[in-house]
């Protein structure tokens, strides 16, 4: 036994925290003043002792080993740090930019740890039992060297105007801190992590916690901050196409970090997105952050409605003509203006646009101008103009809403038969197998492997075909082209067969309309408005499931935001007619821009208003919305 050989070790021991070691004869440190014997071992470089024997370590291997076993010690926000690291780089691989991991994504994760008391201030809570030091000067000496590092050394200017420096205790030109506690402190029994336990149980007034599904408003929060052409609907579709990180997010852990126990309840995420829940907590983690207004949302941009709405007309295989229609609604309703497209956390009612959602529910509106979609006018107005197209073949061809209806229900169909293949397929078990405690780990990895011998086996007995890899990434799901014979694309079709020329302007051949909410639901309820699929024609049925599969929400959240669209084109009715309509106890749904028409109804189409509250009549609603009819149909210039 040597004291002086032991010198170099410098840790203190677990038991009596003295700095006093001597070496076993077996090469292991053991503390003098307890004699208590560490898993640490002297590296010996002289092999004199050991004739004809060339050795550069003892149990150099065993060590090894015994470290990957262990593991390190690491915290929760260093697990979703490491999530995040990946979600960005599939990102980058989809072609957003690098600024948007180098500088947007790196501020937002440095703001959400000073703001938590995670790191970037005096004293980082990480744990109520444990204190470890946060090396921000020197993070050479970390276990995580190896590892890419998500938040480099950046400095983002609009947040030091907005008062992220004002702190005294903020170092924003320092990169992210790295947490190490004593390499003989181990985890919890309870988990992997060194504070899974307090995580898991911390409730923090004020405190926004980190979660898996907060991972993906993260990322949201950085594409809309840069503008990127990657919607929220769109994000969500490649989680689901496995092209971005989420569920199973911790199978790209490194192998030292240890994830059971409580961990399990954090990381592991047995659902897919919502984008109702995903949107909320965009709004949410931006107002915990105190961020600033965004980049202005112009014309120029991807986001902005006049854009989005050319997509996805192309999309369902829409004509292009009808671009023109959807940016006067635009126009009219305002929502193509700056103020209200671009987000603003700061501001008194913060929230942010539906940016595809709002598109979609502006085509739904047009197509409600020209087809009234009651299941009666749109399959008239088919039927001229499949006349027409037989009598002019040569001629440029009229849309014929029915064959579109038939080619868009058979793709649908197709559609959502694979889609829902995929997800009956999908295998929610990850490679790496998660367990209660590390007692359990060899039984559930023997499970495991047992259930993988099994699946080959049975595979090779169905003799099933080998599983195709995930298709390549695309921002469509339909693709139309005028080569295909079974699938006609209506892109260049004219809509001659539902607008009629008057002078300069061209006006609808359809003269009604019908509201799809007439009285919304008061601030105290949950919802806008309600819907109830029975009340509504099959081909506003059609629509909105069309549409609803595409952004993949919910059929109510986009009738929700048609009935908003609606409220803002025909604004003049729901603000002068409030105090007249509580004097009548029934509901007018249908508009006209002429007052001496006769409105012709049916039975299904009368109950087309749904609503929490009492529905209300007013004689002189017909005259307001005839004066906003017109101003839309008489807006229309010809080309």
């Amino acid at each position: 036994m040597d004291l002086d050989e032991a010198k170099e070790f410098k840790e203190r021991c677990t038991q009596c925290a003295a700095v006093s070691w001597g070496l076993t004869d077996e090469g292991k440190y053991y503390c003098t003043s307890c004699h208590n014997v560490t898993e640490r071992s002297k590296e010996v470089v002289n092999t004199g002792a050991i004739p004809n024997t060339k050795i550069q370590a003892i149990n150099r291997g065993l060590k090894r080993k015994r470290k990957l076993e262990k593991g390190w010690d690491w915290y929760v926000c260093e697990g979703f740090q490491h999530i995040l690291y990946q979600q960005a780089e599939a990102l980058k691989t989809l072609g957003v930019g690098p600024e948007l991991k180098n500088e947007v994504l790196h501020n937002f994760w440095k703001r959400y740890l000073q703001k938590s008391k995670q790191a970037y201030c005096k004293n980082p809570v990480y744990t109520s039992k444990r204190k470890a030091p946060v090396l921000e000067d020197n993070p050479s000496h970390s276990d995580w060297d190896s590892e890419p590092e998500l938040l480099s050394d950046f400095s983002c200017p609009s947040f030091v105007e907005s008062g992220a420096e004002s702190q005294p205790d903020v170092h924003t030109q320092k990169p992210f801190p790295i947490i190490k506690a004593s390499q003989s402190e181990t985890a919890s029994i309870c988990s992997g992590s060194v504070d899974g336990v307090e995580y898991s149980l911390r409730k923090e007034k004020g405190i926004v916690k980190m979660t898996v599904p907060r991972t993906l408003a993260f990322c949201c929060l950085a594409l809309l901050w840069q503008r990127e052409t990657i919607t929220l609907s769109d994000l969500l579709r490649f989680v689901e196409e496995d092209h971005i990180p989420y569920i199973n997010a911790f199978q790209h852990f490194p192998e030292e970090m240890k994830l059971y126990g409580r961990d399990k309840g954090i990381f592991a995420i047995e659902s897919w997105p919502n984008y109702e829940d995903i949107y909320k907590k965009m709004i949410e983690i931006a107002t915990f952050l105190d961020l600033p207004r965004f980049p202005d949302i112009t014309e120029d941009c991807y986001l902005h409605p006049n854009m989005l709405c050319l997509k996805y007309l192309m999309e369902v295989n829409l004509p292009d003509e009808m671009h023109n229609l959807t940016c006067q609604v635009v126009k009219m309703t305002g929502i193509g203006e700056v103020d209200f497209l671009t987000f603003d956390p700061i501001a008194k009612m913060a929230k942010t646009a539906k940016y595809d959602v709002q598109a979609v529910a502006v085509i739904v509106v047009v197509l409600k101008l020209l087809f009234l979609l009651d299941d009666n006018l749109e399959w008239s107005l088919s039927n001229i103009a499949e006349k027409y197209n037989e009598k002019n073949k040569e001629d440029k061809p009229w849309f014929d809403f029915r064959k579109w209806y038939q080619v868009m229900k058979k793709s649908l169909d197709e559609k959502k038969q694979k889609w829902e293949e995929t997800r009956a397929k999908y295998l929610w078990k990850s490679e790496k197998p998660l367990y209660h405690s590390s007692i359990d780990k060899s039984v559930v990895c023997k499970r495991r492997e047992m259930v993988v011998n099994l699946q080959k086996q049975f595979s090779t007995l169905v003799d099933s075909t080998p599983t195709i890899g995930k298709k390549s990434p695309s921002s469509f799901q339909f693709n139309w082209t005028e080569e295909d014979p079974d699938r006609t694309c209506f892109h260049g079709h004219s809509l001659q067969g539902v607008l009629t020329k008057k002078g300069q302007s061209l006006t609808t051949k359809n003269s009604l309309y019908w509201l799809s909410t007439q009285k919304f639901c008061r601030s105290y309820c949950k919802h806008v408005t309600t819907y109830e699929e029975s009340n509504f024609s099959l081909s506003y049925q059609f629509i909105i499931n069309l549409f609803s599969f595409l952004l993949r929400i919910k059929t109510s959240f986009l009738h929700e935001e048609v009935s908003l669209i609606e409220k803002r084109l025909f604004k003049t009715k729901y603000s002068k007619t409030k105090k007249k309509s509580s004097r009548s106890r029934k509901c007018d749904p249908w508009i006209s821009n002429d007052v001496t028409r006769t409105l012709v109804r049916n039975t299904k189409s009368q109950a087309l208003l749904p609503t929490c509250h009492f529905r209300t009549r007013c004689g002189a609603q017909k005259a307001v919305i005839q004066k906003a009819l017109q101003e839309f149909r008489y807006s229309l210039k010809c080309e």
